[in-house]
């Protein structure tokens, strides 16, 4: 416990580090790796610039000299990111340098990994809510400094959405539907309807992770740009010592080598805030994981933990496209119905460019050389034509609104291994969806309230006449949203629906998870100087959105390892 001076010393140091506050884009200490010297000594080496990563770097660097290494660009000058209008268009983007990097898991449910300063946050669908006092609890955190987190991050990025018509319809459908009560505005995670924040401001204009380095002292911190992470290097790993972290490997752009060391302090640490994919995989690729995996790859063991790369979880999504009559405004997640069944409701509504999704299906099938069309439906499979009232493909700018159920948790768990040992390639991804049944009940019980909301009257005045809810079901069953196998049953089982037409919210997480890899104050068991902090360490998904605690979890753990510095 720290005295009250050391307290008192810790928010002087972060008072002092604020009033030397530079706006974005960072031109003193934002720049591209391949300006980095060959070698360079800092307190704190952090791996990725992310959701976690950004806010853990803007708070140490207030009474420390921080390195934070990102393998993306900056999300500044792009409009994709930065505008709301260009959310669809940054996920099929599938090229090298792209802000968004495609994976497909095991599974053939199509994914992304942010790739730019700000990482997912820079690329989301922007819906900001805090995690429920329950999660709290349940993981151990301090819940004063938890709110005075959440707060740190909300005045940089955090915005009341300005609800239209389609928003205010699936509001009160929901209500109409029983997702009671009502809530207002808030960011607070409550059972029943909500409107949550968002991280678009009132033009639309994103504000991503990357701004929080707004926080941050200039004269000590330096972020290099597109630095991709080879390996972090480890001292006494066969003297029988305790393997202890004190460098990075990494390359820029261009290729070049660049090393980078921890300072000779008892307190100096390597943070790695690659993401639930990145922070296991560069794990592995240093020599932390199951060994005899990491020997099949040609890799050394640093320390062989099973646990590295397992759990991961992926909470599963299935939507319903309604095509509208009325116009209807650009939106993205605003409504929240948070049902007492173990899904969470909500909506988006705007021109859906049927197109981009077949684009990037495509692509991936090219690059996988797959011999048949991802999308193609067994002639005794067809779904029958008296019950596909619209084909999307003929109307490739739709008017039209998405509602979608997310299942909380989930139950189901997977896991991840090394394809390679190029850090640019992405691992191997399985989440098992609907492993777990009750993850499936949860699907099907949510999809129930969603054909309440459907068929609610406060949406009467956007649906086309005489539109069923299974023609809607079919929409989705006849669109490109995932490589899996589409079954007659679809149409007539909620449960094969679920199935054959599960996506991703993109809230994936595991693979480094408490007690198993990390310790509670997020050590890497086994080893010294080596922490993980982002969604990697989750084993539920907090919230109807993780990336406000995400970004609340790297602000909290920052203040947590500035106390360690300030001695008692």
């Amino acid at each position: 416990m720290l005295n009250i001076f050391a307290a008192a010393s810790l928010w002087i140091f972060l008072w002092i580090g604020s009033c030397f506050a530079e706006k974005a884009p960072y031109t003193s200490f934002a720049r591209d790796a391949t300006s980095a010297p060959p070698a360079v000594y800092y307190d704190y080496i952090i791996i990725g610039g992310g959701t976690a990563g950004c806010a853990l770097a803007a708070t140490l660097s207030t009474s420390a000299k921080v390195l934070l290494l990102e393998r993306g660009g900056l999300p500044y000058n792009n409009p994709n990111i930065t505008n709301i209008f260009g959310f669809p268009s940054s996920l099929a983007d599938t090229s090298p340098t792209s802000a968004s990097q495609l994976f497909v898991s095991t599974d053939g449910v199509f994914n992304h990994r942010g790739r730019v300063l700000g990482g997912s946050s820079a690329i989301n669908a922007g819906f900001f809510t805090r995690a429920s006092d329950e999660h709290v609890r349940e993981v151990g955190w301090d819940p004063q400094l938890v709110n005075e987190s959440y707060v740190w991050v909300e005045r940089k990025v955090a915005f009341q959405p300005q609800v239209m018509a389609w928003q205010a319809a699936v509001r009160n459908g929901l209500l109409e539907a029983g997702v009671l009560p009502y809530r207002g505005f808030t960011y607070d995670h409550l059972h029943g309807t909500k409107i949550g924040g968002s991280i678009f401001d009132e033009n639309g204009h994103r504000h991503t992770a990357a701004d929080l380095l707004e926080y941050a002292d200039p004269t000590k911190i330096v972020v290099y740009l597109h630095a991709t992470v080879h390996q972090i290097l480890f001292k006494n790993v066969t003297s029988g010592k305790r393997p202890k972290a004190y460098g990075v490997f990494y390359r820029d752009s261009n290729g070049g080598r660049h090393m980078a060391y921890l300072n000779n302090e008892p307190t100096s640490e390597i943070i790695l805030s690659a993401g639930a994919i990145g922070s296991p995989q560069l794990l592995m690729l240093s020599g932390i994981g199951p060994a005899q995996k990491l020997k099949a790859q040609g890799l050394g063991v640093v320390l062989d933990q099973p646990n590295v790369g397992q759990g991961m979880s992926d909470n599963p999504m299935n939507s319903i496209l309604v095509p509208s009559l009325r116009p209807v405004e650009i939106s993205l997640i605003e409504v929240v119905g948070i049902s007492d069944v173990g899904s969470y409701i909500e909506a988006a509504s705007g021109f859906f460019e049927m197109t981009w999704a077949r684009g990037v299906a495509e692509e991936f099938a090219k690059l996988a050389n797959q011999t048949i069309h991802p999308f193609t439906i067994p002639t005794n499979q067809t779904i029958p034509e008296a019950t596909r009232q619209f084909d999307p493909y003929k109307i490739p700018n739709m008017q039209a609104g998405v509602i979608l159920e997310k299942i909380m948790g989930p139950f189901s768990k997977g896991y991840l291994e090394l394809q390679s040992k190029n850090p640019n390639d992405n691992p191997r991804v399985t989440f098992n969806y609907f492993q777990d049944p009750r993850d499936l009940q949860r699907c099907v019980q949510g999809m129930e309230i969603i054909r309440k909301v459907v068929e609610s009257s406060s949406l009467s005045s956007f649906r086309y006449p005489l539109t069923s809810f299974e023609s809607l079901m079919n929409i989705m069953l006849t669109s490109p949203i995932n490589l899996r196998t589409k079954h007659l049953a679809s149409t007539y089982s909620m449960e094969q629906f679920c199935i054959d037409t599960v996506m991703t919210i993109w809230h994936y997480h595991g693979g480094c998870h408490v007690d198993s890899v990390i310790d509670r104050d997020h050590r890497v068991l086994g080893v010294d100087s080596l922490r993980v902090v982002d969604g990697s360490t989750f084993s539920n998904s907090p919230g109807t959105n993780p990336q406000a605690t995400v970004m609340m979890l790297g602000r909290y753990m920052g203040l947590k390892i500035l106390q360690e510095r300030i001695p008692e």
